[in-house]
């Protein structure tokens, strides 16, 4: 594993909004009102990352865009309050705070959802020139896919002049684009088999372990130091210049599978953050996954480096 500073933060860049989420007591028929169950929480891929980091002590700032309106201040109230410096957060009058909707099954996995992150356009280049003195400071950068071109160029400029390994999620397969020019300027990247597809324009045809594997080694001889592959129920498997495996997932229930992929990313730059072996940061990754898929938020509020842990299976 690199050597991270661990007196120094972790800069989160990308969205921050509200989770919508319904539940239905059974299968959905279109057309037709289900009964069941809906819950709101904070959300935000970037956001997400930040809070997992900040419950397990990491030192995190996060830097995005939310708008004046009642959600926008509780995302800054609430985000504050778990931890996350939220000092230097945009809030832009008359813009729509970020939201996402999604429709899981009974099971609690995803249907379908509707991403609204059109307020991430006021994350400009010029927004980050002028925080630019928290990247001088930082250990390394996350971002998510929500990012514009022209900020994603920022970004890396910015973290290239400073030295700052940058770690990223790409999102959603219809976002992981974005981030193919940065592959060989990327330090640890964390796609879904869809999203790991677009970003190696091939289509993955085997969807077994062998050839998720062969995608993170893809990545890596494209340029990205550590490539995660998540697999949902089957865990992740993972590859860099000198090692690679797979991690089993950890059998559990699963109440709601939303931030579930954020919790991983975070659990992951946790374990870099405090330089473990690398198959430990993987297992940490896992570990803050299943503490999710238990919990019907998208982030634990009880998450700590103790139930981290205690949840790690050797």
């Amino acid at each position: 594993m690199d050597s991270f500073n661990e007196e120094r933060h972790v800069l989160v860049i990308g969205s921050a909004g509200i989770d919508v989420k319904g539940r239905p007591d059974y299968g959905v028929t279109p057309g037709i009102s289900t009964p069941g169950r809906i819950r709101s929480s904070m959300g935000g891929v970037a956001r997400n990352i930040a809070e997992n980091l900040a419950r397990l002590e990491v030192p995190t700032w996060l830097l995005s865009a939310v708008g004046t309106d009642s959600s926008g201040e509780h995302i800054l109230v609430s985000s504050s309050e778990a931890g996350i410096h939220m000092e230097r957060v945009l809030s832009v009058p008359e813009a729509r705070t970020g939201h996402y909707m999604a429709l899981l099954t009974p099971e609690g996995e995803l249907d379908t959802a509707v991403s609204d992150y059109t307020i991430t356009e006021h994350i400009t280049p010029a927004y980050l020139e002028d925080n630019a003195d928290l990247f001088e400071m930082a250990s390394l950068a996350v971002i998510d896919a929500n990012l514009s071109t022209e900020t994603l160029r920022t970004v890396f400029a910015l973290a290239g002049k400073h030295g700052v390994p940058v770690c990223a999620d790409p999102t959603a397969p219809s976002l992981a684009n974005r981030l193919r020019p940065y592959l060989n300027r990327i330090h640890l990247i964390t796609p879904n088999l869809a999203e790991a597809d677009v970003l190696c324009e091939q289509a993955v045809t085997e969807r077994d372990s062998d050839a998720a594997i062969a995608v993170a080694q893809t990545l890596v001889e494209r340029g990205v130091r550590i490539a995660v592959i998540t697999l949902g129920v089957r865990g992740l498997v993972y590859a860099s210049g000198s090692d690679r495996g797979q991690i089993p997932a950890i059998r559990t229930e699963i109440r709601d599978e939303t931030g579930a992929g954020d919790a991983l990313t975070a659990g992951v730059i946790f374990g870099m953050v405090n330089q473990v072996p690398l198959d430990e940061a993987m297992r940490l990754g896992i570990s803050a996954a299943t503490l999710t898929l238990r919990s019907r938020e998208t982030v634990v509020k009880e998450l700590s480096q103790e139930l981290l842990y205690d949840q790690l299976v050797i």
